[in-house]
């Protein structure tokens, strides 16, 4: 017996290339949509023909296909099912003796690799993908002024918390610096200085400086004009732009959030979020799949377009289930991995329920 029958691979041919019509008819459309949207921004900044569509939509593609990637799975499992069922197919494939459950084997082969294609490109390439994307947008679409950063603070090592009071981007220079070191609750040393300049990794330069040390009697204090040191902290952890969890590979996000933590830096759960969602977006492509194939496999007197309603209705439930979810994570203390996986959670039950109903 073959692994794949020649009824497996016309439902996973049919599911395809249904899953990439479906992307490439709704894409086009959000392209139209979003140039018509930004015509005016493009003009008002002179933004160059090739960077337009290099640089932007090139780049914006991919990242709206696989944004909206489990709403397309489910419009093509609904889509070429329903017509399926029109047609009396699943019935002849059910009565030559293949069973329900085997005839879902090339619907969850063909999720698997959506669900693995979708993986890899939101983990790894959209993210590089995002960089080129997003300056575009600040640099043409919502300019944004990014060149300086106000009232930082972190903890560079257990017992080590830096402060500046305003680092500016273009002369790498900050202004009222401080290096406090504690033992327990015990401050021990406190290192303040007007200016601080960045040189090379780690490599500072602080001009007109001070530093006390502290004992239990006594307090020595140095004061000096110019001094080289070593920090173990860099420019770019004081500037944290929006969306910049999308820029951000898997390796690099997860040790973004480390870093971050470790150094007792808060609001990292838009971070927190964008690298759980990664690893649960792709089980959609399942949850759904099996939902539509329940909901499609039978030939009903309203056609394919009461599926087609129904699946909608479903798939954009799930999808504002996710924002939601993900907006009250943010808002309050629930945990991010269990924001981005409760819509999942909450459907894998509906999906069972509705396969089990399902005439066989």
């Amino acid at each position: 017996m073959k692994f794949f029958t020649r009824i497996d691979r016309y439902i996973m041919a049919k599911f395809l290339g249904t899953y990439f019509l479906a992307i490439a008819l709704i894409i086009s459309i959000a392209v139209v949509f979003d140039i018509s949207e930004k015509m005016d921004n493009f003009f008002e900044h002179n933004a160059p023909l090739n960077a337009i569509v290099f640089d932007y939509y090139l780049n914006f593609i991919p990242y709206f296909a696989n944004l909206f990637s489990p709403l397309f799975v489910f419009i093509a499992v609904i889509f070429f099912t329903s017509k399926m069922a029109e047609n009396t197919e699943i019935i002849a494939i059910l009565a030559s003796g293949v069973s329900f459950k085997r005839m879902m084997f090339p619907y969850f082969v063909s999720a698997l690799l959506i669900a693995s294609l979708t993986f890899y490109l939101n983990g790894y390439v959209i993210p590089e993908d995002n960089i080129t994307r997003l300056k575009f947008e600040n640099q043409y679409v919502k300019v944004r002024d990014a060149s300086y950063a106000r009232n930082i603070q972190m903890e560079l090592e257990p017992g080590v918390v830096a402060y500046l009071e305003r680092f500016e981007k273009k002369t790498n220079m900050g202004y009222s610096f401080s290096l406090e070191k504690f033992n327990g609750k015990t401050l021990v040393s406190r290192l303040t200085a007007q200016h601080i300049k960045y040189d090379s990794l780690n490599h500072w330069k602080i001009s007109n400086y001070i530093i006390r040390n502290f004992n239990e009697k006594s307090e020595e204090m140095f004061r000096g004009t110019e001094k080289d040191t070593i920090i173990a902290m860099e420019p770019s952890d004081f500037f944290v732009t929006k969306n910049m969890q999308e820029q951000m590979t898997n390796p690099e996000l997860k040790h973004y959030i480390d870093k971050q933590k470790k150094r007792g830096i808060g609001n990292l759960k838009e971070f927190e979020l964008e690298y759980h969602k990664r690893f649960a977006s792709p089980f959609a492509a399942f949850i759904l799949t099996l939902i539509g194939v329940s909901l499609s496999s039978e030939k009903k007197r309203g056609g394919i377009g009461l599926n087609i309603g129904v699946g909608l209705t479903l798939s954009f439930s799930y999808i504002l289930f996710t924002t939601i979810s993900s907006t009250f994570a943010i808002q309050s203390s629930m945990s991010p991995f269990l924001a981005v996986w409760l819509p999942n959670l909450t459907f894998i039950p509906i999906a069972f329920f509705l396969y089990r109903n399902t005439p066989k």
